[in-house]
């Protein structure tokens, strides 16, 4: 099959082979757009290179359309009307409970039978920042065109933005050891237009929540992080009586917390979910001797053997296509 590289005037078109194939190399080699292209070139003149034809920008659209296709293919939508919602292009944890999906309707009651154990109902996750993806601001913002605002795993653009625009940035003193994430909440950095990523994952099995990673504007701001918590406890979490938070520096994080989610009409958490603060067990030893008798998953119960900190290895690889990401326009490192 062909791809046109335009729908109104297709003069142009890759083979749908080409397609996968470059979304195979841009997933696990880290291949970006460019040097997938002076690879075609080569292949078709490896004398003269430079005689092909220039096709890179088109290469670059097609594949985002391509891109697209796929996930609308692969998630149902290929051949309906209904156009997807929120998260509805990612895929979530296999074995995290959610009703309807791996959670029989006949035992997802609220009021649970004795013998049923309450960590069944419980939603564990790991809360962290990433400031190693970095994002510079857009060269021409009125050009770009977005295709998954908000359908996969980033949160919706525009609520976010209003969120952010009315959530009280204020800074609290740390009444534990002198944490960095606390102390350079603020920093800025002029040049960009994100300073890095945070978000929510599964604490047991390391897998990104849908409509859960948010940008950072300056440092690891707390108006930030409740966003992508708030997005997170919302997600499938029908019937769930209890989550289990873990988080660096929840001592200070967790604190005021539900004041901050009551003042804001873009925040909330299910009714009758009870929230447990924890911090992963790597980080817990920086902190104060009473935080890890209180916030050590050791001594919260039914967690099981969790330390935490899984969220560390899901920011390695991503760590790796980081700096080739970082001129990208906004929807295209979005997808």
């Amino acid at each position: 099959g062909l791809f046109p590289a335009s729908f109104t005037r297709p003069k142009t078109a890759f083979t749908f082979a080409v397609m996968d194939d470059f979304l195979l190399d841009n997933l696990e080699c880290g291949t970006s757009a460019m040097n997938y292209y002076s690879k075609i070139c080569r292949l078709t003149s490896s004398i003269v290179p430079l005689m092909v034809p220039d096709r890179y920008r088109e290469l670059m659209r097609a594949t985002r359309q391509w891109r697209q296709c796929k996930l609308y293919k692969w998630h149902g939508f290929a051949h309906k009307d209904d156009q997807p919602k929120d998260s509805d292009l990612a895929l979530f944890c296999l074995a995290c409970p959610q009703l309807g999906i791996n959670l029989d309707l006949s035992t997802g009651t609220v009021a649970q039978p004795d013998d049923t154990p309450s960590w069944l109902m419980t939603r564990y996750l790991v809360m962290d920042g990433n400031f190693k993806a970095e994002h510079m601001h857009p060269v021409n913002a009125s050009d770009e065109v977005s295709l998954m605002d908000g359908l996969g795993f980033m949160v919706s653009d525009e609520r976010y933005k209003s969120h952010l625009a009315i959530a009280q940035d204020n800074v609290q003193r740390s009444d534990c050891n002198n944490h960095q994430a606390v102390n350079q909440a603020n920093a800025s950095r002029q040049r960009l237009e994100a300073t890095g990523i945070g978000g929510c994952a599964c604490a047991q099995h390391g897998c990104f929540v849908p409509h859960s990673m948010v940008d950072f504007q300056k440092g690891e701001r707390q108006m930030n992080m409740d966003y992508a918590l708030s997005q997170a406890l919302n997600y499938k979490t029908d019937r769930i009586s209890c989550a289990i938070t873990f988080y660096d520096i929840n001592c200070q994080y967790n604190k005021y917390l539900k004041d901050r989610i009551a003042s804001s009409m873009y925040l909330s958490i299910p009714i009758g979910m009870d929230i447990i603060p924890g911090i992963g067990l790597w980080h817990v030893h920086g902190h104060q001797d009473s935080c890890f008798v209180r916030y050590a998953s050791n001594f919260i119960h039914g967690t099981g053997r969790i330390d935490g900190e899984i969220m560390e290895t899901l920011w390695a690889p991503l760590n790796i296509i980081s700096p080739s990401a970082r001129g990208m326009g906004t929807p295209a490192i979005v997808e």
